[in-house]
């Protein structure tokens, strides 16, 4: 099922570590990309569905810098394919030694309304990516081009992402925190009870900030406190 936009709109509301809760209580544990943090200091939410491309190590004889004159790489035409809205996502074998992409393809995907970009690898000009109004994940930032020790090979196949298994069509979430993947036919009921969970969190934030003990309250085993939240619900509109 093809993302709405009423669970993009939910998504977009609710942070990373509550869909991992929601995840986890779906008996799924491994779904947060691993050491992948946002290029930007204030990252934009990023939600889209997830259009891969993979890299293989680089094989000298058929990675030289000439494989750029066709149209047809691998790397060029995920650049040109992605579809606006969706979250390229990018298998570079967790290896950052090389940039998964840089500057001016980013600067690409951006004009082109793609929703964000995610590497377990590296960008390079990643002081600029910083400033562009796409959201953009990696490692740490990478120098040398990709073609020194990546091989793009194919896109929009399933692929390793920080340690996760990303399908294409798979509805990818950023935050501050991180990338979070979602399995497509799970995205719209994690959505609605992600917005219950965080209703409820930030009634339980104001009341801990108002110094009441967690106890009884998080979770909420006494009685009290889900008729103060159902209250509580009312008079905030939530």
């Amino acid at each position: 099922m093809p993302l709405s936009n009423e669970t993009r709109a939910r998504l977009m509301r609710v942070s990373t570590a509550t869909l991992c809760t929601a995840l986890f209580k779906r008996g799924l544990r491994n779904q947060f990309i691993q050491n992948v943090r946002p290029v930007q200091a204030q990252p934009q939410p990023m939600v889209g569905e997830a259009f891969t491309l993979r890299y293989i190590p680089a094989r000298e004889d058929l990675n030289p810098i000439s494989v750029f004159l066709d149209h047809a790489h691998p790397q060029r035409a995920a650049v040109e394919s992605c579809p606006p809205g969706a979250v390229l996502v990018i298998d570079s074998r967790k290896d950052a030694r090389a940039a998964s992409a840089g500057g001016i393809l980013v600067s690409r995907l951006m004009k082109r309304g793609v929703a964000g970009v995610v590497t377990d690898g590296g960008f390079r000009d990643s002081p600029e990516i910083a400033h562009m109004a796409i959201p953009a994940y990696h490692s740490r930032p990478s120098a040398p081009t990709n073609l020194t020790l990546h091989q793009a090979i194919d896109m929009n196949v399933p692929i390793a992402c920080g340690d996760v298994a990303v399908f294409p069509g798979d509805v990818v979430v950023g935050d501050a925190e991180g990338v979070v993947v979602l399995p497509a036919h799970m995205a719209e009921e994690l959505s609605m009870e992600a917005i219950e969970m965080t209703a409820f969190e930030d009634f339980v934030s104001e009341r801990v900030m108002a110094g009441q003990s967690i106890l009884g309250l998080y979770p909420p085993t006494d009685e009290r406190n889900k008729t103060a939240f159902e209250a509580w619900r009312i008079e905030n509109k939530r």
